[in-house]
């Protein structure tokens, strides 16, 4: 069975998906890109403004699943530029100060609406 997890504290799903999904026990959290959930506008600060805009987006998730970022056990982080990837990790590192998640970064032609940056996480 499955729980379908939404806020209206995230950006709304851009497609036909789910903020996050809750089964078996595990919750995933669809990519997040950095777009402002109270305009609905993608986000045009340097990658620390927009890592930190796109962590927010998942905490509100978390926070609506009733869980936190102590509960997230693997992130996907997708760059559009690899140059971006120093100061995204600065950023992305005060979320995890004890026992980060497992983590794949990747370099990617291209990334929906034109994003710098997508993290999509899995908790528990």
């Amino acid at each position: 069975m499955k729980t379908i997890i939404h806020t209206d504290n995230a950006p709304k799903a851009i497609g036909p998906y789910s903020q996050a999904v809750m089964a078996g026990g595990m919750l995933f959290v669809s990519g997040q890109i950095p777009i402002n959930p109270q305009t609905g506008e993608l986000s045009t600060a340097d990658i620390s403004e927009q890592t930190k805009l796109v962590m927010d987006n998942i905490g509100a998730i978390l926070k609506a699943a009733g869980l936190s970022y102590e509960n997230i056990v693997k992130t996907t982080c997708l760059l559009a530029d690899i140059n971006d990837f120093a100061a995204m990790n600065k950023v992305y590192a005060e979320y995890f100060p004890t026992n980060p998640p497992a983590r794949s970064a990747f370099a990617v032609k291209d990334l929906p609406k034109g994003a710098r940056l997508e993290i999509e996480v899995i908790a528990q």
